[in-house]
């Protein structure tokens, strides 16, 4: 009688020094494995049940303005500093590790409407209605220990420069003195000067936000009260490029990673994405507000970025997605005036009418703390697992699925209604004319008016 038999060397599965990784072999023959997908799908399915069961977006809220927040800025050089300013003139360091205010700026005699910081984290630059721009220097103990400040500790503004008119924003360029501010006009200010060095104006009409381009420190773009988006060039005497929309653009995001790109949140509840080399087509139009989108701004790596609403929602969207793939809310949070994304992408912060900021993982599920190797490989499988079956029925109706306040879910069923009707009648309209009387004009390029150069 002959007996097979599996016989392997122990030298192949043996360890040479306890350091060593256990060796195991697998055999991944597809023909042994016949159950593999099916397997896959049920660990997707598990995984995007469990990414709704431990999705817990909201970290905690800090308080202590007594009025509306209606500006932020990040500190590129400490990670765990925010500025914020108040429609009554106060701004405050907030150290977003505890959650409490490290020290405050207070002379504005009315709202703060812009707040920015220099590259190099030292100068903090505010402007308001009150019609001043002041200059402050920003606190830097060693390695960033907030706790060495005594809290709560008033600081004297460097420079104040009184100026003609109010206030709107203001931005600083990237890597260099220079820093501007939209108001009547678009003014660019120098460190060392009391008075603006240039000064751009395209009509009569008031600036209302500004962007300096993250590339090209040259470059900058505008939006108006006229319902403009202008491009501004520091290297020539006049403006550049501009657009005119339906709609009012209330702030405008460059992308870090793709500089020649931003995106504009409008006043009709979308934003859209324009490559600045071509404005007459917008080249993605991301929809899901119901009011209108007050603040925008893209996360560190440019794949996404987040909106605050009139609506009293945050919402986080792909760089290229249509839709959000993220909402968050609370009760009590109202108008939603000002958002940021943390330096590390990790955090989003958002600033609203009840006074408060609220800070928000960026990835609702995500485990806060420090992740062993086994865990973090855990959690990148599943996510893995989980994007190549999301197109399937089942996890994409699990993935999708948001849980809304009822007033933001009647809204958007009736703009759905409404945008349903719209089209129907621009149908029938169609149907009922002479062929190729009526040109059928793309989503991208139906709310722009005209482009002027």
């Amino acid at each position: 009688m002959r007996v097979k038999v599996i016989s392997r060397s122990a030298d192949e599965f043996t360890r040479e020094r306890s350091q060593d990784l256990q060796r195991v072999f697998r055999n991944y023959d597809p023909n042994l494995r016949s159950q593999e997908k099916s397997v896959e799908y049920v660990r997707a399915l598990n995984a995007a049940k469990l990414d709704k069961i431990f999705a817990r977006p909201f970290i905690g809220s800090m308080d202590g303005h007594i009025d509306a927040v209606s500006s932020m800025a990040n500190n590129p050089n400490h990670l765990k500093g925010i500025f914020s300013g108040s429609m009554d003139g106060d701004i405050r360091l907030w150290d977003l590790a505890t959650r409490r205010t490290v020290c405050q700026f207070p002379g504005h005699q009315g709202a703060v409407r812009g707040l920015t910081v220099s590259t190099d984290g030292r100068v903090l630059v505010s402007c308001g209605t009150d019609s001043t721009v002041r200059l402050w220097s920003v606190p830097f103990p060693s390695l960033m220990d907030f706790g060495t400040i005594h809290n709560n500790e008033a600081r004297e503004p460097m420079t104040v420069n009184v100026w003609k008119s109010a206030f709107w924003a203001v931005d600083h360029q990237w890597n260099g003195d220079l820093f501007a501010t939209a108001g009547a006009q678009v003014d660019i200010w120098n460190h060392n000067r009391s008075q603006p060095v240039n000064s751009f104006e395209w009509g009569k009409d008031t600036s209302i936000s500004v962007r300096f381009n993250p590339g090209e420190p040259n470059i900058l773009a505008t939006s108006g009260s006229d319902r403009s988006i202008t491009i501004f060039d520091l290297r020539l005497s006049s403006p550049a490029r501009k657009i005119i929309m339906r709609t009012k653009t209330n702030s405008i995001a460059w992308n870090p990673m793709e500089p020649m790109n931003f995106t504009a949140a409008n006043e009709d509840c979308n934003c859209y994405s324009y490559d600045a080399r071509k404005l007459n087509e917008a080249r993605c139009v991301h929809k899901d507000h119901v009011s209108a989108v007050m603040d925008i701004d893209y996360s560190p790596t440019g794949r996404e970025f987040v909106t605050g609403s009139y609506d009293r929602t945050v919402r986080i969207f792909q760089y290229n997605g249509g839709h959000s793939r993220e909402i968050y809310h609370t009760k009590r949070m109202q108008r939603v005036f000002c958002v940021k994304f943390s330096c590390d992408a990790s955090y989003v912060i958002s600033g609203s009418d009840d006074t408060n900021l609220r800070l928000w993982k960026a990835k609702a599920s995500e485990q806060l703390g420090v992740l062993l190797p086994r865990e973090r490989k855990k959690h990148e499988y599943l996510e893995a697992v989980r994007n190549r079956y999301k197109h399937l029925p089942e996890v994409k109706r699990i993935v999708r699925h948001r849980h809304l306040p009822k007033a933001i879910y009647k809204a958007a069923s009736l703009r759905r209604i409404m945008a349903d009707a719209e089209r129907k009648k621009a149908e029938r309209r169609r149907a009922h004319s002479a062929p190729g009387s009526m040109a059928q004009v793309p989503l991208r390029k139906r709310r722009i008016i005209q482009e002027v150069e």
